[in-house]
């Protein structure tokens, strides 16, 4: 099991120390996310007025919101990423199969020309004989 970490990190404009299982440099990415998120919502017309409980609020109604957005897309990659493998598998079984028949196909090609050689073959020897009876 890996250890835990340590680290401070600012998250707007206070100094906290977060610890987990994760790298220092993943729990500095969340406190940068957080740190835009309360950016973006500073922005906003009227945010300074709200009460520091909604703020919080809305801060963390919007990062909720950016979860289940990126949650659905994963859903949907990982559908997508299905159906690609769905469709990966059709193909290699495709191919498979007209390579069997390719095989096959060169197979019966070699039979038919090893029993065309030998109906030439034959063919000669009528060839010889038929004349070897007109000289006759």
């Amino acid at each position: 099991m890996s250890s835990k970490n340590t680290t401070q990190v600012i998250i707007a404009g206070k100094i906290y120390t977060l610890s987990g299982y994760e790298s220092e440099e993943y729990l500095q990415r969340v406190a940068t996310y957080l740190n835009a998120k309360i950016s973006e919502l500073k922005n906003m017309d009227g945010y300074v007025r709200l009460s520091p409980d909604l703020r919080n609020i809305l801060l963390n109604l919007n990062t909720a919101d950016d979860y289940f957005k990126m949650k659905k897309k994963v859903e949907e990659l990982e559908r997508e990423l299905s159906e690609k493998d769905k469709e990966l598998y059709d193909f290699k079984h495709e191919l498979i199969t007209a390579q069997i028949k390719l095989e096959n196909a060169e197979k019966e090609a070699q039979l038919l020309q090893e029993k065309n050689v030998q109906l030439q073959k034959e063919n000669i020897q009528l060839d010889t004989r038929l004349k070897n009876q007109n000289k006759r």
